[in-house]
């Protein structure tokens, strides 16, 4: 498989002698035989092999880490040539995303204005307050280093160089005190903190003091205090313990496709197996003889990029692998066995993964799913769901990203998406929450290429919730520019326009526009604008309302949320409600309907009064909730044929479509009990009857029948 990332080793020497360096205080010595300074000629061969490369896989992008030693030692003029050098053989090949780790000493403007320059994002070493930091991070004399660490990450906050900053690395040290370091960490306000377990393996096993799980104790520590104050910047390992996307070998199965490029042009592999022996890092190829496929087909490489099968057999049994996955490779060696062991940290991890929330992209707990199998679900469930349907779109958006690079729009609305997600992830997450982003995604997904620019869009909206500065063009899509849950421009002649962003307040540059904000009622917008709310089968979506309209909207809806919220299914509707959809008036009867792509919409024609209005959400919410579940969790098996005979139809039904009507029918007739009579009978009688009927089928999985058994209990309580 072919390789994506590449670290440079630009400089071999270090102006620090940090004691748990794994480059210079492990057994590998190797760098003493380095050149100090990479030749601008390996640059240059560097950059070809790996433009090669990227040319021959057809990669969407590559990432390239410029590292060390220390590669500030390189100059603003050294730093300048190695990076126009990969840009000057990679940017007409493939997006090439630059990054360095550095431990900042030697940062300064002239070289931070290199760096925004040239598009590299730094990330700094620092492993806390003053007293952890010098634990271990001190010059060859002993003197501390931290008050110049500090320096540069105040230069990095500065406004000019907020692009170049790309967040912390701390070495985890027991000995250090976990809050005293995650409050120094958060003082400085980084992108995103990455904690590292520092190196050991089976023959140097890290220090159990009085605990069996030192490490998973000081961090837990850190998590529960992240959590009480509201996860105020993001830390990786606990993002990817709890089932979000891992950036990092040091847990998760995603593919390692990472090697290393010594300052000499040696290829090696993740430089950090020089803790583990003498040599375990090398391949025997280099720039100059061997190319990046001859590198990727080292054994010990390609089994980096297996996954599952990648590791040993104690830990493809286990059931948390698919969290964990082996933990670090370096963390596996021991003598004759080599890597086919478990991470020397296992009962660490463990015990973080025990710790943590159940992971939202990869099943519910049990104990969430018998809470939502009561047809309600308390509020914690709901925030799951939530979790749940933005880890999808995350996925989704992840995806297609892969196919922006020919669409200009796509691909600048993509970068600055992915570096608001890192300076302000709060306000990406309120426009990922927006139910039409993951129609138009799945739409995409479905046909890849098509109206992929309207990642600029979203990106806008972003900037504008973050408050940020930002410059961008977006598309025009049938008279209309789009910016999700912010608003719409009605634009004639153009296909395209820049907006620009100042401090979240933005300005349309183009002549005949018309601006058409949305409008809210009270906590859900009223969605008259954006072109993929029409995702409701052959329903008619009104056009945009007027000012009288929607104050009828907003007091119908206050009036029912009051009902709502007086039966259990208040947090449902709260928590899930996003938008609404007006529909075409029906004389005739009252008409709503959700959609399985558009999670916190309810499309839904105007009603009589309040009261109709919550039935209505209500019956539309769960088919949200359980499309939520059926996301993550499998209630049935897909594969199977199976149909069931419903109260409500005449044709037999497929075990999803059962699911949402029983679903939905259980909560309407909860709702009908207040008011016994024929509805409420009639509602009752088709959910118990397809209750029964899905309970005699055999297509249910064990969790399935789980969940539709508290339904059984909940209609039986009654």
């Amino acid at each position: 498989m072919p390789l994506s990332q590449f670290v440079l080793k630009i400089v071999s020497r270090c102006d620090l002698s940090c004691d748990h360096c794994y480059v210079y205080e492990h057994p590998d010595q190797s760098w003493r035989r380095q050149p100090i300074t990479m030749a601008p000629t390996t640059v240059a061969q560097v950059a070809a092999r790996i433009a090669e490369h990227a040319a021959e896989h057809q990669l969407g992008a590559v990432r390239v880490i410029l590292h060390g030693g220390e590669p500030l030692l390189a100059g603003a003029d050294g730093l300048r040539a190695v990076a126009t050098e990969l840009r000057r053989r990679i940017d007409p090949v493939t997006r090439l995303e630059l990054g360095m780790q550095s431990n900042g000493l030697l940062l300064t403007p002239q070289i931070c204005d290199v760096l925004v320059e040239q598009r590299v994002r730094v990330g700094i070493s620092l492993d806390g307050d003053r007293k952890a930091n010098d634990r271990h991070r001190r010059y060859a004399n002993g003197s501390s280093s931290h008050a110049k660490v500090l320096a540069a990450l105040a230069l990095l906050r500065r406004e000019k160089y907020r692009a170049a900053y790309g967040g912390i690395l701390c070495t985890v040290d027991v000995d250090n005190d976990p809050i005293a370091v995650y409050e120094a960490l958060r003082a400085e306000q980084p992108p995103h903190v990455d904690f590292l377990l520092p190196h050991a393996n089976w023959d140097r096993p890290p220090d159990r003091r009085d605990s069996g799980t030192p490490h998973a104790d000081w961090l837990l520590r850190i998590h529960r205090r992240w959590i009480a104050d509201g996860r105020p910047m993001p830390i990786r390992l606990f993002d990817a313990m709890s089932g979000g996307p891992s950036h990092t070998e040091a847990v998760g199965l995603g593919r390692a496709d990472l090697v290393v490029i010594e300052s000499d042009g040696t290829f090696e592999q993740v430089d950090s197996l020089k803790s583990a022996f003498d040599g375990a890092a090398a391949t025997g190829f280099d720039v100059f003889r061997n190319s990046v496929d001859e590198v990727a087909d080292h054994p010990m490489i390609a089994i980096r990029q297996t996954g599952l099968a990648g590791l040993s057999a104690t830990c493809r049994a286990c059931a948390i692998v698919h969290q964990c996955g082996g933990g670090q490779f370096t963390h596996r060696y021991r003598t004759g066995s080599g890597f086919d062991n478990p991470s020397v940290y296992c009962a660490d991890l463990q015990e973080l993964i025990a710790a943590m929330p159940p992971p939202p992209n990869d099943r519910l707990a049990g104990t969430i799913l018998d809470d939502l199998g009561t047809a309600a679900g308390e509020p914690a469930s709901i925030d799951q769901l939530v979790a749940v349907n933005e880890a999808m779109v995350r996925a989704q958006l992840r995806d297609l990203s892969r196919f922006v690079d020919p669409v200009p729009l796509a691909a600048e609305g993509w970068d600055l998406l992915a570096r608001l997600d890192e300076e302000s992830p709060e306000a990406v997450r309120t426009v990922l929450a927006h139910p039409f982003v993951r129609s138009w995604a799945s739409r995409c997904r479905a046909t890849p290429g098509a109206d992929l620019a309207r990642f600029a869009g979203i990106a806008a909206a972003a900037a504008i919730h973050a408050g940020a500065d930002a410059r961008i063009t977006v598309p025009v899509h049938k008279g209309r520019l789009t910016l999700p849950g912010i608003g719409a421009f009605q634009v004639e002649n153009a296909e395209q326009a820049a907006l620009v962003i100042v401090g979240g307040e933005f300005e349309l540059h183009t002549t005949h526009q018309r601006w058409q904000p949305s409008r809210s009622l009270g906590t859900v917008l009223l969605e008259d604008t954006d072109p993929d709310r029409d995702c409701f089968d052959d329903l008619e979506i009104a056009d945009r309302l007027d000012d009288g309209e929607v104050k009828r909207w907003r007091d119908l809806l206050d009036g029912a949320l009051d009902i709502i919220d007086t039966t259990p299914y208040g947090p449902g509707v709260r928590g899930t409600l996003r938008a609404i959809v007006p529909l075409r008036p029906d004389a005739h009867r009252e008409r709503s309907a959700a959609a399985r792509d558009a999670f916190g919409a309810v499309a839904v024609a105007p009603v009589a009064d309040p009261a109709a209005l919550s039935v209505l959400l209500v019956h539309e919410v769960q088919h949200l909730k359980l499309g939520a579940v059926l996301d993550v969790t499998a209630l049935f098996d897909r594969d199977d044929p199976h149909t069931v005979r419903v109260p409500w139809r005449e044709d037999p039904r497929p075990m999803e479509g059962v699911l949402q009507g029983t679903y939905a029918f259980v909560a309407v007739a909860d709702m009908w009990r207040a008011r016994p009579g024929p509805a409420a009978d009639r509602y009752r009688t088709w959910a118990s009857g397809a209750v029964d009927a899905l309970l005699e089928g055999g297509a249910l999985t064990p969790a399935g029948r789980r969940f539709v058994e508290h339904l059984r209990a909940k209609l039986d309580s009654w």
